[in-house]
């Protein structure tokens, strides 16, 4: 379908003429409650074929090569919504200065971080003063617009996050997590305890530092760009636990309890375990089940050209038009759960993308296979877009009064000077983007139909008056409900929640209050034998999860009550029985396992975590799912894999053999060899995948193409694993009749190494020289705080954000090419920004070497004397190297 305005044909510089209509302008620094009616109507996706590439907003809009400050009325104007929508100023400058991020106290008042020495200038100069902090901001006269600002916390060096409780705040400030009390009641922090030390690290880039503070259903806080969670105790600390690092910036749930995350190129993607189980993996850490794609469709649709973003050069970013044609800095992904906006919204997905100046909306489709779908709500156009290039919506959040917020950082320079390419600091001075700093607004999305809910008056409601929240139509006050009860710790109101839990309508009010029962200590046998039995697949696999501590007993009659959810072909409950009968004692978890396994085998979420469960006892347990009857090859499959993770020569040499044995079952044999195979990639088939709609009109090339969405990993490149004995019923295998038997275990042969072997295994790395290994160990305190953020501690890479270095061919190759990607940079599939303008030769050298002999890598260490000759060869270099330019270079 075509898009269809309001208006006729727009003209002029700033395409603004019929956005003037019914503009309220009111000086500064006074925002006025209501800013520019929506522009244009997009019209909803349809099935209809892919519309053309051209972005006919862009076409029209004028670009006069200047991108003025405008005052927050003047900008509004320049806003296009979605047909009936408008966005309202809350707040603007001077009140609130550089805004990155917001959270609501019990009575409504806004909580700001202002990250204000963020790229002060086109170098990043001065970041590293103490000038950034938290604000208060009021609406004392119940106008929807904030009047009175209180700093309540300041001497911040870019602080990024905060999480407001009933208490004081935790502020997220890396390398340090915070937690601010205020004890006399004037809205000041007079208290600060460091809660964590290791929130991010200092040195590394603002893009790829901790974020996200998240009180999630589970009682949980859950971040994005760090591995692990916190839990409040009961006096006051803070549990921790290790978690997969995901996504970047932002971490939303929704009405049931759902993470999403994203990255720069990758807009959404979410967890359909908790995240936790993926991090108690062990060799069984394939992560499958969490942080999943839902999307390939990264298209995006600004109302104008966007010349001055980054790579701007690059196939694909642009359109013809010069118009952003792809997500380059996806963040912030918002679940709507407020109930002031019409109902189509209830359940979408906001994501900002700030470098084309718009905010984007997706429509989650869940089928029943247990899989997610996200589609752009919208053909050819966005959410909400402004031609105001200084439009930088970096936040989102669902609000106290039912609608949604966007946080408006408003300035010319967004992108860190860690990536900015001399393409956008060219386009970023022609345009005068550079200064000035220290603006910001905060918007309120409304509708024509919208009536602000009332402002919230929990902090003096009691425990009582709290309950019936958990059932309030706006997931703000459910969830404020819930972190209420149980930081307070008042377990007057066990009996009733366990009323709630067992006859209330509603679902969400259900699980609300069977974790609000947890979160107080008071989950009984009988209340969660009661969730297990609940209609709904939400509360039951909550109910699973609550079970824990009673699985991990000797005996409990509750442990019947949950295996017999084996029966339960619900795919959230099967997967959370998986997850949770890892808990069981040894003399009833295998059984259920296997159970399990064979049912569910083909749900690799499944798979993965029933390996997991018996980490050290996967031969074993291996045996017992062979015997068991019928086919189920992809957990057999993955119960190997798992074993061949693990480098267990002796477990290894056990697989083998029953690989190798004549008698067992084709589809074993098979299943035993394709998982035994360390090159393989080691997943069993994904099972159902989501069916992921073609992006609407996508530029050709790059992300927004339609490229099928990330699959399961490339096989990389891995040491031989060395056998202490000949693998005879291996070998008599790769000589069967049967050609696909051959064919694996030929395959799994050449992957091994073993005495005698000819010609299999390389020679071994030498040892490092006593400078070398100073060196290394220097290397791995610079990759922590350099390049861990992306990479992850382990060398395996982030999904979506940045490939593994573990096998690299680009790691293990020859010198020149790697430290050419670390001075200049690599384009492709994934984007590898330069470093080496921020890093001596000598740190190059150091952080090269140790990648190059951790994890398994094998290659020689880096001379600093080979990075200063490389970097005096490639001075005038000022583009990222491309692939093919890189499998050129030899020298």
């Amino acid at each position: 379908m075509e898009m269809s305005f309001r208006s006729g044909p727009f003209g002029g510089a700033l395409l603004v003429a019929s956005l003037l209509v019914g503009c309220r302008h009111e000086p500064v620094p006074q925002p006025a409650p209501a800013a520019a009616p929506a522009a244009a109507m997009p019209t909803p996706a349809s099935t209809a074929p892919p519309a053309p590439a051209a972005n006919p907003l862009a076409a029209l809009y004028v670009d006069t090569g200047v991108t003025p400050v405008r005052s927050p009325q003047d900008e509004a104007r320049t806003f296009r919504l979605v047909d009936g929508y408008r966005a309202e100023l809350v707040a603007a400058e001077p009140l609130v200065q550089d805004p990155v991020a917001i959270d609501f106290d019990a009575d409504g008042r806004m909580y700001v971080v202002e990250m204000r020495a963020f790229m002060p200038n086109i170098d990043g100069k001065g970041e590293d003063r103490p000038i950034g902090r938290v604000v208060v901001l009021e609406d004392t006269n119940d106008d929807g617009v904030m009047d009175r600002k209180t700093v309540f916390l300041d001497s911040l060096v870019l602080p990024r996050t905060i999480k407001v409780m009933q208490h004081g705040v935790l502020v997220g400030a890396p390398p340090n997590l915070y937690f601010a009390r205020d004890t006399n009641a004037d809205l000041r922090a007079d208290v600060r305890t460091l809660v964590r030390g290791d929130y991010g690290t200092l040195s590394s880039n603002p893009e790829h530092n901790a974020n996200g503070l998240l009180w999630g259903l589970d009682n949980w806080l859950h971040n994005a760009n760090y591995a692990g969670e916190f839990r409040l105790q009961p006096d006051g600390s803070f549990a921790f636990r290790p978690a997969p690092e995901e996504g970047q910036w932002g971490v939303s749930s929704d009405d049931y309890g759902r993470l999403f995350r994203n990255s720069n190129e990758d807009p959404l993607r979410t967890d359909y375990i908790p995240e936790h189980y993926a991090a108690r993996g062990g060799n069984a850490g394939l992560r499958r089940g969490v942080y999943e794609q839902v999307t390939r469709n990264t298209s995006v649709w600004p109302d104008h050209k966007t010349p001055a973003v980054n790579r701007g050069y690059r196939e694909g970013v642009l359109r013809g038009d010069s118009s952003l044609a792809m997500f380059t800095s996806a963040g912030s992904p918002t679940v709507y759960v407020g109930d002031r906006l019409p109902d189509e919204l209830r359940g979408s997905v906001f994501v900002t993308e700030p470098a084309g100046n718009l905010v984007a909306r997706f429509v989650i489709e869940d089928s029943g296979d247990g899989f997610a779908r996200a589609r752009k709500a919208y053909e050819r156009a966005d959410f909400m877009t402004a031609s105001d290039q200084r439009f930088r919506p970096v936040n989102l959040s669902s609000a106290p009064d039912g609608t949604l917020y966007v946080v408006d950082m408003y300035r010319g320079i967004i992108q860190h000077r860690a990536y900015i390419t001399d393409y956008l600091e060219q386009k970023i001075r022609e345009r005068g983007m550079e200064q000035p700093v220290g603006l910001g607004r905060i918007w309120r999305i409304v509708h024509t139909s919208t009536q602000r809910g009332p402002a919230p008056q929990l902090s003096r409601a009691s425990a009582a008056d709290l309950v019936p929240l958990l059932a309030h139509p706006n997931g703000w006050w459910r969830f404020k409900a819930q972190q209420l009860l149980v930081e307070r710790g008042d377990r007057s109101v066990a009996d009733a929640l366990r009323a709630m839990i067992r006859s209330h309508r509603d679902d969400r009010a259900r699980l609300h209050a069977l974790w609000t029962l947890d979160g107080l200590g008071e989950s009984d046998p009988l209340t969660i034998e009661t969730a297990l039995a609940d209609s709904s697949p939400y509360v039951r696999a909550a109910a699973v999860r609550i079970s824990e501590p009673w699985l991990a007993r000797a005996s409990h009659p509750l442990q019947d009550a949950v295996l017999r959810l084996a029966d339960d072909r619900t795919p959230l409950v099967r997967r959370q029985l998986a997850a949770s009968l890892g808990e069981l004692t040894a003399t009833r978890r295998d059984a259920a396992l296997v159970t399990v396994a064979s049912r569910y085998g083909d749900d690799p979420i499944v798979t993965d975590l029933v390996a997991g469960a018996v980490r050290g006892r996967e031969t074993a347990f291996l045996e017992k799912l062979l015997a068991t009857r019928g086919e189920h090859a992809a957990a057999v499959q993955s119960i190997a894999a798992s074993i061949v993770r693990s480098r267990d020569a002796a477990a290894i040499g056990r697989l083998l053999t029953l690989a190798g044995q004549p008698s067992r079952p084709r589809w074993q044999r098979l299943a035993l060899l394709t998982g035994a195979n360390p090159r393989s990639g080691q997943r069993a088939p994904r099972g159902p995948r989501p069916s992921f709609e073609p992006p609407a009109g996508a530029a050709a090339g790059g992300a927004a193409s339609g490229a099928a969405p990330e699959g399961p990993p490339r096989p990389t490149a891995a040491p031989p694993i060395a056998l202490p004995n000949r693998p005879a019923a291996l070998l008599a295998a790769a000589e069967s009749p049967d050609s696909a038997i051959r064919a694996q275990a030929r395959a799994v042969a050449d992957a091994l190494t073993w005495p005698g072997k000819g010609g299999a295994a390389a020679p071994a790395a030498r040892a490092l020289t006593a400078d070398e290994q100073a060196r290394y160990e220097a290397g791995r305190q610079q990759y922590t705080s350099t390049c861990a953020g992306c990479h992850q501690a382990n060398g395996g890479g982030l999904a979506g954000v940045a490939k593994p270095l573990v096998g690299s061919r680009f790691v293990l190759g020859t010198p020149v090419r790697l430290i050419r990607i670390v001075l200049n940079g690599k384009e492709g599939e994934m984007l590898m920004p330069p470093i080496g303008g921020t890093l001596t030769d000598e740190q190059v050298a150091n952080v090269l070497t140790y990648v190059r002999r951790s994890w398994g890598n094998d290659a020689d260490p880096i001379e600093p004397t080979q990075v200063k000759e490389i970097r005096a060869a490639t001075a005038g270099r000022k583009k990222p190297w491309t692939e093919a330019e890189l499998l050129r270079i030899t020298r």
